[in-house]
């Protein structure tokens, strides 16, 4: 089985690279813009017709697309998490039109979340800012494309080798800068917000089933821990880890997330993805925040 995964470098992707590798008789392909790919692939600026040639020459049998910007200006987004898919998917149906395609989504596509109701697949989306809105159209492009394809709408992953670009990462690094000086000061934003935080690993896990599943599969599967907690909780949680002796202040302007912005709540209900493919989470958050820390499980 020919796998082609845009994106292998990435955070999702290397965990999810790393997990189709283990299976029996799969052949990993990476694609995108690192030297080290296979097949580079850009999709912010790819013509459908010069990729269809490229995916061509891997002949997948199915493709994962990891590929996406978290971060950046409205233009930079849209370019890789909008017109990303749509180009993949044009090229698809010209160069590999029976292949599955797996493409990662988001929870922020839902937008802001009522307090102790978990979204389902079918609920409506309003998306808060730019990220959601072009992850949003991303899965449009996806869900109409006609191929054999499934969005996975992953919450926010936490777990081993998370970058700095995120809170968890973030707060990782400043916790090893801060060691464990009684007097250290972590200056963070509001922490009250409630998010579903979701291992990677078990992301990487979601997406190996989802290439492997049988038969046509739902055109979005939500991928969370169908739990929603404080962003404290996962502060205070690794600061513990850590044995950090210092003081965490929470201040109204410290850095809040703009694809956090207004969305003080948000959980997914995961019982399709349970129903489609066999899969719930397998870690806890307490076990996320141990492999980040100490770093076990990266790829």
């Amino acid at each position: 089985m020919r796998i082609l995964v845009l994106g292998f470098t990435g955070y999702l992707g290397a965990h999810v690279a790393d997990r189709l590798r283990a299976l029996p008789g799969a052949l990993v392909l990476g694609a995108g813009r690192s030297p080290d790919a296979g097949f580079g692939v850009d999709l912010a600026s790819a013509r459908p017709g010069e990729l269809a040639k490229t995916l061509a020459s891997a002949a997948p049998d199915a493709v994962v697309n990891c590929a996406g910007a978290t971060g950046g200006d409205a233009v930079t987004l849209a370019e890789v998490n909008a017109r990303g898919p749509a180009v993949l998917c044009a090229a698809l149906r010209e160069a590999a039109p029976g292949a599955r395609l797996v493409h990662l989504g988001s929870a922020a596509e839902y937008g802001p979340g009522v307090p102790g109701t978990p979204v389902t697949e079918s609920a409506p989306t309003c998306p808060a800012g730019p990220y959601g809105a072009t992850k949003l159209a991303g899965t449009a492009a996806v869900t109409a494309s006609g191929l054999d394809a499934v969005v996975l709408r992953v919450g926010n992953p936490v777990g081993p080798g998370a970058p700095a670009a995120g809170l968890p990462g973030r707060l990782a690094a400043l916790l090893r800068e801060a060691g464990r000086a009684p007097d250290a000061v972590l200056r963070l934003g509001d922490l009250s917000a409630y998010r579903d935080f979701v291992d990677v690993r078990d992301v990487a896990r979601a997406a190996e089933l989802a290439v492997t599943a049988p038969g046509p599969l739902p055109p979005v599967l939500n991928v969370s821990a169908g739990r929603a907690v404080p962003v404290r909780e996962l502060v205070l949680g690794l600061a513990a880890r850590a044995g950090f002796r210092g003081r965490i202040e929470e201040t109204v302007d410290g850095g809040r997330s703009v694809r956090s912005a207004d969305v003080s709540w948000q959980c997914s209900d995961i019982g399709a993805a349970e129903r489609a493919l066999g899969w719930r989470p397998a870690h806890t958050l307490d076990e996320a925040l141990a492999a980040l820390w100490e770093g076990d499980g990266t790829p």
